[in-house]
């Protein structure tokens, strides 16, 4: 059974299950790297037949193999794809940024350029479930920043990638796929092999160990973000239906053990119904095993004065989901500062966001919220500044710029301005 706590009873520190431990994938991490990095595609093939059990004739998926996977996909489900993607697409076009060139001031231009990166390498998992959301929420953005090579790589099944992901690779415009998983895919974006290009950025969810690899490679490559356990947090009225929330709950239980579901409620009664209806929806779960031991060791119900304190809460421990399932969500929606992505009113349960409304999955978790965003087309670009002044323009600010110079001790740039106007 779910916990039902009093929120003055409750360990703030603890309302989620956070944080993860390296100690142990740390150092297995750390030996896979340095393997590829010195034995580049021998070690990606040795790994393949460790951890798959077979090395592919190939590591890359060849064209054929393309177009027989997406053509063994329904045709409904790419139809849904196509849909998907063309939300996904209609949201992230709003945030691309344009560069910018000021020439106020007479003999001075100043500006900024945003240019995208080159390469970058997206991480599908392929492990207890495979995600073609992943690689469209991943994708599509770098597509609109503007990227001019898209590297995915993924674990195989059988010596074969899942033709769903295939095809969301296809929709999304995928450039490479590689037939590589885990650490060791992680190593071969980062430096390089033979056969798999160095990328500039590694973005995508995994597991420990590629949560790990992508920890340790910072600083050779940029990456997204380090991705903990999945998280959501529910604030729920009296009114709200408890199968809705039960529901919800478990949408993100299912993901793994060590997810964290959470109910703030004002409503004693809707407490404790809830926790019924968990019970009764767990039992039906193919996932259930999993779902199980989330809840009933990451989950909560939390019973509170009234919402404003929920919303306190939230704030407080910055959930990657939040859900207001309250009448006139829009009320509080100023009052919401740390969350990743907030769905607002009975009628949008967080599976939309996972999917199909168009906004990113890929979402701040371990409370990093509080300083960070989703993925977004920002994360594909980069920028550069530039100045331009003219003598006249330069003679005007050297002696500012000189003075400025010598307060910080640095009589060499202070000379740099001032040699010009020497004779």
């Amino acid at each position: 059974m779910i916990k039902i706590l009093n929120y003055n009873d409750v360990n703030k520190e603890t309302i989620f299950c956070r944080g993860t431990d390296s100690s142990e994938v740390g150092p297995l991490v750390s030996e896979i790297l340095k393997n590829v990095k010195e034995k580049k595609d021998s070690a990606l093939l040795s790994y393949c037949m460790q951890f798959d059990g077979a090395a592919p004739k190939s590591l890359e998926v060849t064209d054929t193999e393309i177009r027989q996977g997406f053509a063994s996909v329904d045709q409904r489900f790419i139809d849904i794809l196509k849909k998907a993607a063309e939300n996904i697409t209609a949201f992230h076009r709003h945030q691309i940024r344009s560069s910018f060139m000021l020439n106020e001031n007479d003999g001075i231009i100043i500006g900024q350029k945003i240019v995208p990166l080159d390469k970058v390498g997206v991480y599908v998992p392929g492990g207890t479930a495979s995600y073609p959301s992943s690689v469209l929420m991943n994708c599509i953005p770098a597509k609109l920043a503007g990227v001019n090579e898209i590297i995915m790589v993924t674990p195989v099944k059988n010596g074969t990638v899942s033709p769903v992901i295939i095809a969301a690779a296809k929709i999304a415009g995928v450039d490479r796929i590689f037939k590589v998983g885990g650490a060791q895919a992680v190593a071969a974006l980062s430096y390089g092999t033979e056969t798999i290009p160095k990328v500039d950025k590694i973005v995508g969810p995994g597991n420990a160990f590629v949560a790990e690899a992508k920890k340790q490679v910072f600083g050779t490559v940029d990456i997204d973000m380090i991705a903990g356990p999945s998280e959501i947090l529910v604030i729920a009225d009296k009114t709200c239906n408890p199968k809705y929330v039960a529901a919800d709950m478990l949408s993100q239980a299912e993901h793994d053990k060590m997810a964290s579901a959470v109910l703030v409620t004002d409503s004693k009664e809707l407490a404790s119904a809830v926790s019924i209806e968990l019970e009764n929806q767990l039992s039906l779960l193919p996932r259930k095993e999993i779902a199980r031991y989330s809840i009933e060791n990451n989950g909560k119900i939390i019973v509170t004065d009234n919402i404003r304190t929920a919303l306190k809460i939230a704030n407080d421990i910055a959930p990657e989901h939040l859900e207001l399932c309250v009448d006139n969500p829009f009320d509080y929606l100023d009052s919401i500062r740390n969350a990743g992505s907030v769905f607002l009113g009975k009628n949008c349960p967080e599976a939309l966001g996972d999917y199909f409304a168009g906004p990113n999955h890929t979402l701040p978790t371990n409370g990093t919220a509080k300083f960070s965003s989703p993925l977004s087309v920002d994360d594909f670009v980069k920028k550069y500044q530039y100045t331009y002044y003219t003598e006249a323009a330069l003679s005007k600010a050297a002696e500012d710029i000189a003075y400025f110079a010598e307060k910080e001790g640095l009589s060499a740039h202070s000379k740099s301005v001032t040699v010009r106007f020497e004779g």
